[in-house]
């Protein structure tokens, strides 16, 4: 909305047909609430980052960021290689568009890749304060179609995140329907109606989910009324609660369409989420890239249920199937399931585990109610046939807890599941707060020189970063032990603590030199440096120096 008015409606051209044209490996976009996020999905693989700021973010209730720290965030990004996208995905009331302006303007100052947007007047508003910053379409935007997606590209957009409720093959269509480029939901939670069009939280809750405090009144109890009466469902009752997405099984048909970009949800979650689910999928994605299938161990599964998962489906991906999309026995997390109690008596309980228990685990006793405080603990102790153990990689076995957990409500039959892992929780802790960054870039050296003359070294990355030092004093004839190829790759090689790795490296020296390791290396920091200065460098967008408002106003019609 511009000044309580509707926004002109984009024209646009009917949608080009074709065939698709597969790409290359999609991006890999991940979420971050926080600044322990943002190096979690750093340090795992991510291509880029999406995080919300204090204002206009559809997940309000995640620390976010202010827009002071966006330069320093997008300086850290890019020194890393990685792109960051700004969610600016509510819809903004009219008397709200000058502060969102500046907010736009503060984006713009910083060098954010890109906006992601719901509101069409906020699209508008965007293009104007900075033509160069790329809007992309937010899923709240309910893009479902080739002419909703031309819609799009009709109103700024570069490219458009694809409404959840999509299969792989109507998601085909699209693409062959029109070539903007789409970016597509693979995991996280799911909402029970069309992002951008429920209004369920404001009518139940007074809580907009377009305003960016949904109250997830699909993760309440309700009845279900057929003809005028209660159908009892047994434990069945949270029937608009979805599963959570995981969509590495339609992943290959996803990467053959050409999504150009594949999207983790989780603004709200913590940063060992975001460091497993990163991971998982950066594998997911370089096996297919390699020419295999990619398809995870069920060690591997349960290590992403673990992180976070109300139960795992497709979603939409293969079709509506709304038996597998909501089981509706549960809304909250539940990890891993164990397997059932079998009795429970002195302080120990009895379960028929199917996957591998350790004292410290976290487990949970499911009884069906889970709108009840549940029973659960860490495991203490653990005894099979009478003999205490360190672990099992399953079957039948006798758990204590510590004390003061009250085992007396527990019941034969009663579901188990594993809610944390403490392990686990440190592996992943372990990517991003070690000292030394787990990701490293290559990139590539060239040496030339001669003697009489300093030795020149070239460095570049493979995102067209280049930057050259030279040493101090001139290069001297070798009488013996000239400088190699292979003590140019050990020295220049020597990029540890650092965020690169030393790919390609062509020497260019003409004849026998001589040239002393200390000036080798003082050469390989400044190049590190030099480069490291590079890729923080600021990349502002151009903005008007007025405000642009009221020309926008002004434009529209009486």
């Amino acid at each position: 909305m511009l000044n309580g008015k509707p926004a002109a409606t984009p024209r646009f051209p009917a949608p080009a047909r074709g065939r698709i044209i597969p790409t290359v490996t999609p991006e890999l976009l991940a979420p971050a609430g926080d600044w322990d996020c943002i190096r979690a999905a750093v340090e795992n693989g991510a291509d880029a980052v999406y995080f919300g700021l204090s204002r206009f973010s559809a997940r309000a209730r995640a620390q976010n960021f202010t827009p002071g720290e966006l330069p320093g965030l997008m300086a850290f990004l890019h020194g890393r290689g990685v792109r960051g996208y700004v969610a600016f995905n509510t819809l903004v009331f009219s008397g709200e568009l000058e502060e969102a302006e500046q907010m736009l303007r503060a984006m713009a100052a910083a060098g954010a890749d890109a906006v992601i947007v719901q509101d069409i007047g906020v699209a508008r508003l965007a293009a104007a304060v900075a033509p160069t910053l790329e809007i992309h379409a937010s899923t709240q935007m309910t893009v479902t179609s080739a002419e909703s997606l031309a819609f799009a590209r009709a109103a700024g957009a570069r490219r458009a995140i694809l409404a959840r409720e999509l299969s792989v093959e109507e998601i085909a269509q699209i693409r062959a329907g029109c070539d903007l480029p789409v970016e597509v939901f693979v995991h996280g939670a799911l909402c029970v109606a069309y992002s951008g069009q429920c209004l369920t939280s404001e009518a139940l809750g007074g809580r907009s989910a377009n305003r960016g405090a949904c109250a997830q009144a699909c993760r309440l109890p309700y009845d279900l009324v057929v003809d005028g009466e209660v159908r009892e469902g047994d434990d069945v009752r949270y029937l608009l609660s979805p599963q959570d997405l995981a969509a590495w099984e339609v992943l290959p048909r996803l990467v053959e369409i050409g999504v150009a970009s594949i999207k983790i949800e989780g603004r709200l979650k913590t940063p060992e989420y975001v460091a497993n689910v990163t991971r998982f999928y950066r594998d997911r994605l370089d096996a297919l890239a390699a020419g295999t299938d990619g398809s995870p161990t069920p060690e591997r599964v349960r290590e992403l249920e673990l992180s976070f998962s109300r139960g795992f489906s497709p979603g939409f991906l293969k079709g509506v199937n709304h038996q597998e999309l909501v089981r509706g026995r549960s809304p909250k997390k539940r990890g891993v399931y164990v397997g059932r109690v079998e009795g429970a008596a002195r302080g120990r309980v009895r379960v028929e585990a199917g996957v591998p228990l350790k004292p410290g685990d976290g487990l949970v006793f499911d009884q069906g109610r889970p709108e009840e405080e549940e029973t659960g603990g860490r495991v203490f102790e653990m005894w099979v046939r009478g003999e205490r153990v360190e672990g099992v990689d399953g079957g039948a076995v006798e758990l204590a807890f510590a004390r003061g957990l009250d085992l007396g409500g527990i019941r034969a039959g009663d579901r188990v599941w594993k809610t944390d892992d403490p392990a686990l929780t440190k592996k992943w802790r372990g990517t991003w707060t070690g000292e030394t960054p787990l990701r490293r870039t290559p990139v590539d050296v060239e040496v030339r020189g001669r003697v009489g003359e300093p030795l020149v070294a070239v460095m570049s990355d493979r995102a067209g970063g280049r930057v050259e030092a030279r040493t101090e004093a001139v290069l001297e004839r070798a009488e013996r032990r000239p400088l190699t190829e292979a003590v140019l790759r050990e020295q220049f090689g020597r990029l540890g603590g650092t965020a690169w790795s030393l790919g390609g490296l062509v020497s260019r020296l003409e004849g026998d030199v001589l040239c002393p390791l200390s000036a080798l290396n003082l050469v390989r920091r400044t190049l590190v440096e030099k480069l490291e200065a590079l890729r923080r460098g600021a990349r502002p967008h151009a903005t008007p120096a007025d405000p642009v408002l009221p020309a926008l106003r002004a434009a529209l019609p009486a």
